[in-house]
């Protein structure tokens, strides 16, 4: 019994000295803990710590984002490449260094501008210069000084709005097709005697707001002349120039310079436009055959005289076979 009680006081003895030892070593290391953080705050400004924008990228590592998230179980991994496949043959791929040297560009100047070579008209046929549609040719505005060379089926000319100058026999010679010229405010101030009178088909000839001081010698065949804001005085026009005219239905030649009315007229003719010249006198025979009271002129209902200094009043029988008086001062 005595030793029984030996060892229970040993024991008790022992775990006392071994509660008092670990109680000191446990409190010392409580007390080390709060010195390491210490120092680790020590060495961050926290006084001087702001995050902004400017600062973001220095104070937060942003290079390895995508290593420490991962999202593939998110989207699927996507490969950005080119469009067309790599080809498998590496001799297929272009040789980046045998490539062609750029051209160099030679420095603009103002001092000598660099105009393009003008194309000689006269030397070309129209449908380079012109437009050309079945057997029409369109040169409006395009600033020819000539008539073009015109293919052999041309029908109709439409020449307006140019600089061309004069007319020539040969401009359209051969042209046996030809029914319509117009050459609408160019700069004719001259044409040759036979310009038009071999066009065997020529119907209208339309020539206003030009130069001319006198009027070819027109074909037979002719149905329409406008010579409109020309400068035709009565000597520019050859005598009974109009008399053999038998189809001639037009004839207007108003804003020139026409001292009187040019006759005979043909019996074919509906319209006469003198409007705007310096015509003072008329013949009793100008429209009538005196001699003739029976005449009836059913066709000439469109005479234009206004704009003259001519008194019509003086003038009575000359309108007596016309359907209605010419339009003018009475």
């Amino acid at each position: 019994g005595c030793r029984m009680r030996i060892v229970v006081w040993l024991s008790i003895t022992s775990l006392w000295l071994g509660a008092a030892w670990a109680v000191p070593a446990k409190e010392e290391r409580k007390g080390e803990k709060p010195k390491e953080d210490l120092v680790l705050y020590e060495n961050l400004d926290l006084d001087n710590y702001d995050l902004t924008l400017d600062n973001y990228g220095e104070i937060l590592d942003l290079s390895n984002y995508e290593e420490l998230y991962d999202y593939g179980d998110l989207a699927p991994k996507i490969e950005v490449g080119t469009l067309a496949p790599r080809p498998k043959d590496p001799t297929a791929l272009p040789d980046l260094g045998t490539t062609a040297e750029a051209p160099k560009l030679r420095p603009l100047t103002t001092a000598s501008p660099i105009h393009p070579a003008p194309i000689p008209a006269q030397g070309l046929p129209s449908c380079l210069l012109c437009l050309c549609i079945g057997t029409s040719v369109y040169c409006d505005d395009a600033n020819l000084e000539h008539i073009p060379l015109l293919p052999p089926e041309t029908t109709y000319l439409y020449a307006r709005f140019n600089r061309i100058g004069a007319i020539r026999a040969s401009d359209f010679t051969g042209l046996k097709k030809l029914k319509r010229i117009d050459l609408t405010s160019n700069f004719i101030s001259w044409a040759d005697a036979d310009a038009f009178r071999l066009l065997p088909s020529l119907q209208e000839l339309i020539l206003p707001e030009n130069r001319l001081t006198a009027l070819p010698e027109l074909p037979r065949s002719i149905i329409r002349l406008d010579a409109r804001l020309n400068r035709i005085p009565s000597t520019g026009l050859r005598p009974e120039a109009f008399r053999d005219l038998k189809q001639l239905q037009f004839l207007h030649l108003s804003d020139n310079q026409l001292e009187y009315i040019p006759a005979p007229l043909p019996a074919s003719l509906r319209s006469l436009h003198l409007q705007n010249n310096n015509i003072q006198t008329m013949h009793e025979d100008t429209f009538c055959d005196s001699q003739d009271h029976s005449q009836i002129r059913r066709a000439l209902e469109d005479i234009r005289l206004d704009g003259n200094p001519i008194n019509l009043s003086l003038f009575p029988d000359a309108y007596f076979c016309l359907p209605r008086l010419p339009t003018g001062h009475f």
